[in-house]
């Protein structure tokens, strides 16, 4: 399905950009050259970001709702294991994995490795139209993010079929998966060299291919060192998610707080990894010397770094889609009655799929704050065009622009508490629907009658389609209000930039807002949910003690932060920046 996926959004682009180049670039006297088109595929990728916030924040408020209704009614309140047949919302949870975790998942690579093809697209013909490039040299720039994810197709394709060999039953699952990740990695810094030497090196600035490929290797160390820093917060393997599990022995509250301050330490090494990658990227990009002053070979270098840290995208989605697999694997198991020993198994491989998530979700995060870098970059050359005169800074110090930057990092926190609500009063009807099939039939304890379950599945479809209307609307309105209403007072005070300014203020701060918030929520889910399974297998009183009942408090918690409002936030931050381009002209005043 990852192949599939990917492959899916290059053929999009490709398609796309030909019928585009052939309606309105392919004879001498169109008024568009082949630079021009990556600007009009700015719609694909707010398609991709629009259809993908509702696959995450729909998908996430189903699978949350029917997860959290079902531990508390059954696990808390009748003291029967996780995935009993006999719990009336089983099966909502099942299918919830796969439509939360694959399919939201699923649209959220699309729509990144989508707005990242675009937005390099663009940097990359601005870059050529401004160093005067030969048409063949400036096709070469232009083409070179569909190339690299063809290669990721390939190369994750022999990675993902690295993964298995000899194992014993109680190995470590991660050790296989970080194996064919290790091979992926490796293929990818093989291929990424050949192309950037085929398509980046510049016949007036020699050297400047081995330049880009330092960039694309910025961008795959940092990707590695976040996967690294977010096995080690949310692995059960490792001090930070024991120490959480250790907190639950003295009760709820602890277990609450533990957890919130793991959550908020993990955002440390992701960030200054990213903010060292973005600079090393950039200063690499502009020493190439291509163009006038080295500021959009600079862009374009940072956009080269998200491209090698997409480069394996391919496998990250794998990796992650084994996650809800395994969790439905140990759910059949529970629920077909299989001895105690597959159900261990199954512990394991749904204990490894938690880290292969949170490790997803990581991963997306640190690629969406690159890619948004480099949509600012695109954002800025976009209204560039649009105004006629440069857009290259922006003042925080004039008070409409700090306004904007307030209301865009108020959005973040508005939107997450959307998402969590949601998620707590869907949650609120399934524990209401399966405590009245326990009351009302009691035969469902005794296995004499099998509950309703289509009953649950019904009512958190509904609920999601529901609730995901406003969240998902605020994000796109907003920015558009925004952009307008300082247009208007940027023409009345003979400022045609103003709105321009205004909401590149609104996607700067929502955007590190909204990266740190997710990292935040993600980081915090994964860990408590894997102190529950530590505790399950025997540590600090095992199942159905003390500490076990705590730490499905601290997991119960973190399940919307995990599954509904952080990977939506991973979507909303890169829908900020293509709502904006594709409404650009909205927000230039004439004068």
């Amino acid at each position: 399905s990852a192949v599939l996926n990917l492959t899916l959004c290059i053929l999009g682009v490709t398609f796309l950009y030909s019928i585009l180049h052939v309606t309105f670039a392919s004879t001498p006297s169109s008024t568009l050259s082949s630079s021009d088109i990556p600007m009009l595929l700015v719609g694909y990728g707010f398609g991709a970001s629009f259809v993908a916030l509702f696959m995450q924040l729909g998908g996430g408020i189903y699978t949350k709702a029917a997860d959290v209704g079902a531990d508390l009614v059954g696990k808390i309140e009748q003291s029967i294991p996780e995935d009993d047949p006999r719990n009336p919302a089983t099966i909502a949870d099942l299918v919830g994995d796969m439509v939360g975790d694959c399919v939201g998942s699923s649209a959220d690579v699309f729509e990144s490795v989508a707005a990242e093809i675009i937005g390099a697209m663009i940097l990359g013909s601005t870059l050529s139209n401004e160093a005067n490039m030969p048409e063949e040299v400036a096709t070469k720039f232009l083409f070179f993010p569909l190339i690299v994810h063809a290669m990721d197709i390939i190369v994750s394709s022999i990675g993902i079929a690295f993964v298995g060999g000899q194992s014993t039953a109680d190995s470590n699952p991660m050790i296989q998966l970080q194996k064919g990740y290790r091979v992926a990695l490796g293929l990818s810094v093989v291929g990424f060299y050949i192309i950037t030497w085929w398509l980046l090196e510049d016949p007036e600035n020699p050297g400047s291919a081995f330049k880009f490929f330092g960039c694309g290797i910025t961008g795959m160390v940092c990707a590695y060192i976040i996967v690294l820093s977010t096995q080690y917060y949310t692995d059960y393997d490792y001090r930070p998610v024991q120490s959480i599990a250790e907190a639950s022995t003295t009760g709820h509250g602890t277990n609450i707080i533990v957890g919130i301050s793991v959550g908020m330490k993990a955002t440390f090494i992701p960030t200054i990894t990213v903010a060292i990658a973005v600079l090393t990227a950039y200063h690499l990009g502009a020493s190439t010397g291509i163009g006038e002053d080295g500021r959009n070979a600079g862009l374009f270098g940072t956009a080269v770094a998200t491209m090698g840290m997409l480069s394996n995208a391919v496998y990250i989605l794998s990796m992650n889609n084994y996650g809800p697999i395994a969790d439905n694997a140990g759910g059949i198991a529970e629920m077909s009655m299989q001895p105690e020993h597959v159900r261990d198994v199954t512990d394991r491989l749904d204990a490894a799929g938690n880290v292969t998530k949170a490790v997803t979700k990581g991963y997306s995060i640190g690629s969406a704050s690159m890619a948004c870098f480099l949509l600012f970059g695109a954002f800025m050359d976009e209204f560039s065009e649009f105004a006629g005169v440069p857009f290259k800074s922006v003042d925080i110090a004039t008070p409409e622009v700090l306004i904007g930057g307030l209301i865009g990092s108020m959005i973040i926190f508005f939107f997450t508490g959307l998402a969590i609500s949601a998620v707590g009063r869907t949650a609120h009807e399934v524990v209401i629907e399966v405590r009245r099939q326990f009351a009302e039939n009691p035969d469902i304890m005794t296995y004499k009658a099998k509950p309703d379950y289509e009953r649950c599945v019904a009512l958190v479809t509904q609920a999601a389609l529901r609730e995901m209307r406003f969240p998902g609307l605020l994000c796109v309105v907003t920015p558009i209000i925004v952009g307008l209403v300082f247009r208007f007072v940027g023409e009345s005070s003979n400022r045609p930039l103003l709105g321009a300014e205004v909401l590149a203020a609104y996607l700067m701060f929502g955007t590190v807002t909204g990266i740190l918030m997710a990292l935040f929520l993600d980081t915090t889910g994964g860990a408590w949910d894997n102190a529950k399974k530590y505790i399950e297998l025997g540590n600090f009183g095992g199942k159905n003690s003390e500490a076990h009942k705590a730490s499905i408090t601290g997991d119960t918690v973190g399940d919307p932060f995990k599954d509904t409002a952080g990977p939506a936030l991973h979507v909303v931050i890169k829908l900020l920046s293509t709502t904006i381009l594709v409404a650009g002209p909205l927000f230039v005043a004439t004068m």
